[in-house]
């Protein structure tokens, strides 16, 4: 009775290499006139692993012009039993229809939803031919701008098979923190993902980069095959899953769809293994593990996305160091893609993931953020940020995306970091701290003499602290009606005339603009400091007192964007304390000074 059954299953394996063995190869496609309603066909998809399997389906017809001009649909039922009771699957996006042997279109619309008889669309091979064959016009021309929004129609009538974007490597809880801002870019994202291609214990260039160590065989991606354009590799693992339409040579073609809309990119193509696949009624999903990077997609178009098997693009790697109270520090690695909006969003997931994905309780005092960031030519800046728990963790990611968006947004330059590094120490304790008392041991000095100030301010647990500051009077302040300011360092920076937002008329060069960025006060503490009022003329944010008026006017005429007038106050002496603290105080003290 054994080897009667192992006989039928070399049988029945037999006649499955048979017909995987009969999927076409290097098909001539069909033109779209020669399409008839009633004829059969096969779509090539993988239903689970990494081997395409066959399901029947039969052309309706051709719904013309269903996209715009000359971008047609051909609208098929989907007879397979399989298919009919789950529908057309996200992750079947790009899914090859053969008719009579020849390459016919590729899955990529879904038709309706809770429809009693399942219909999908496919896009012409025509279409995808024609991104195929689009011309790359180089790294300069590629797009700057951000995804486009997704369709969501209320009836969802005619509807993109998009990729669902797996996240592996986060958590649940790091996913809903960053679901609205994916959200806000056209990402439809989820955790129920994984990834083969963790960078830890390994090469992180070869798992990232898609070097030849970390390229799966070329010859294993064909018609029908999975494949993932990912946007994050590594540790982090952000990926939409699809399906290859056609491959010539080492060009590859598949989705049928835009992926984001970006047109020119530069995005790792990577290997993709089949789960399963999760039936429902609104939008079936296939589950994946995202691979080792086996290409680039160059293009991401209406009709498709398509790229070259081989290396993969440049990227931005990013590392993450964890350094808890006790025990041995972690390292995350991670590479992101280089887009403006994309790349921001994505090192701040990945970075919350290391503050949130462990057992450490990371944010229940807080914690002090070191950040580098190093761009072309060794240019960097580099910040100091201490987070009270929770609330100020979601303020400060937000501080985060905005301002590394507007260093890849800037006018001046374009440019990716070549380097992202990240160093996080967890608190013993909270280091809000609430002020009690700031007051000034007289209001009016004689010149050399000493004026005392007294801080007095309470820690997260009540606990009173007091410090006396020793302010000598500076002779060179006799006559001048002055303040002590007790502020923040960046409530005083705008105090001083320093803008929270530069305007790119005022600065000249990408250097100018770090530079602009790193003169900032630290966040953490408190500034003491004595000022006067008085008008600031600044050349590219370098600011200079009371500027003779015949230089101020010779200046702006010459450039009248780039040199700007503030009323601002002048700080003559200043002190920074409270290091590691965080308090929320503005004081303002007036004080005379006299001979």
């Amino acid at each position: 009775m054994l080897r009667r059954f192992t006989a039928l299953s070399a049988v029945f394996a037999a006649l499955f290499v048979r017909v995987v063995s009969a999927q076409p190869a290097d098909a001539p496609s069909l033109p779209l006139d020669e399409l008839q309603p009633g004829q059969v066909g096969e779509v090539w998809t993988v239903f689970r692993g990494t081997q395409p399997e066959a399901f029947k389906v039969e052309v309706t017809g051709v719904l013309r012009n269903a996209l715009g001009p000359g971008k047609s649909l051909i609208v098929c039922e989907l007879t397979d039993p399989r298919v009919q009771k789950m529908g057309a699957v996200a992750g079947m996006s790009g899914s090859p229809l053969y008719i009579g042997g020849r390459f016919a279109g590729a899955l990529s619309y879904q038709i309706q939803r809770f429809e009693t008889v399942r219909h999908a669309g496919f896009t012409p091979a025509a279409d995808l031919v024609e991104v195929r064959d689009k011309p790359l016009l180089g790294s300069r021309h590629l797009a700057d701008a951000g995804p486009a929004p997704q369709s969501r129609s209320g009836n969802a009538d005619l509807q993109p098979l998009r990729p669902v974007f797996t996240l592996g490597g986060l958590s649940p809880a790091v996913a809903d923190l960053f679901a609205p801002h994916f959200s806000a870019v056209g990402l439809s994202a989820w955790t129920l993902g994984g990834s083969t291609q963790g960078s830890s214990g390994n090469d992180p260039a070869a798992a990232t980069l898609g070097s030849s160590a970390a390229r799966a065989p070329a010859a294993s991606l064909r018609p029908g095959g999975a494949v993932a354009v990912a946007l994050a590799t590594g540790d982090i693992t952000l990926a939409g899953t699809g399906t290859v339409s056609r491959v010539d040579g080492d060009r590859i073609t598949a989705f049928g769809h835009p992926m984001l809309s970006l047109g020119e990119v530069e995005l790792p193509m990577c290997a993709s293994d089949i789960l399963t696949i999760l039936p429902s009624q609104m939008q079936s999903v296939k589950m994946a593990n995202t691979g080792a990077v086996i290409g680039t997609i160059t293009q991401d178009r209406l009709s498709a996305v398509s790229g070259r098997l081989g290396a993969g693009p440049s990227m931005t790697p990013v590392e993450v160091t964890v350094k808890p109270l006790r025990g041995a520090a972690r390292l995350l690695k991670f590479s992101v893609v280089r887009q403006t909006q994309l790349t921001p969003m994505i090192v701040a997931a990945g970075l919350s993931q290391a503050i949130m994905g462990s057992n450490d309780a990371g944010l229940a005092n807080g914690f002090r953020l070191t950040s580098r960031i190093v761009f072309p030519g060794a240019e960097e800046i580099g910040f100091k940020t201490v987070y009270s728990g929770p609330t100020g963790f979601a303020q400060g990611l937000n501080e985060f995306i905005l301002g590394l968006g507007a260093n890849l947004q800037n006018p001046y330059a374009k440019t990716f970091p070549d380097q992202v590094s990240f160093t996080v120490e967890p608190l013993e304790t909270n280091p809000a701290v609430t002020l009690d008392q700031f007051q000034l041991s007289r209001s009016t000095a004689a010149a050399g003499s000493i004026v005392q100030i007294t801080l007095g301010w309470r820690d997260w647990q009540g606990a009173a602290h007091r410090d006396i500051i020793d302010l000598r009077i500076n002779p060179a302040w006799t006559g001048k009606q002055l303040e002590v300011i007790l502020a923040p360092g960046r409530a005083l920076d705008e105090l001083s005339g320093r803008p929270r937002v530069i305007s790119a008329a005022e600065l000249r060069s990408f250097s100018a603009y770090l530079a602009a960025m790193r003169d900032d006060r630290p966040t953490d503490g408190i500034c003491i400091a004595v000022v006067e009022r008085t008008a600031l003329f600044s050349d590219q944010t370098v600011a200079t007192p009371e500027a003779p008026g015949s230089i101020e006017r010779i200046a702006r005429a010459a450039d009248e964007a780039r040199f700007r007038r503030r009323e601002a106050f002048l700080p003559l002496w200043e002190k920074h304390l409270l290091e590691g603290k965080l308090i929320n105080a503005i004081v303002r003290r007036p004080l005379s000074v006299v001979e």
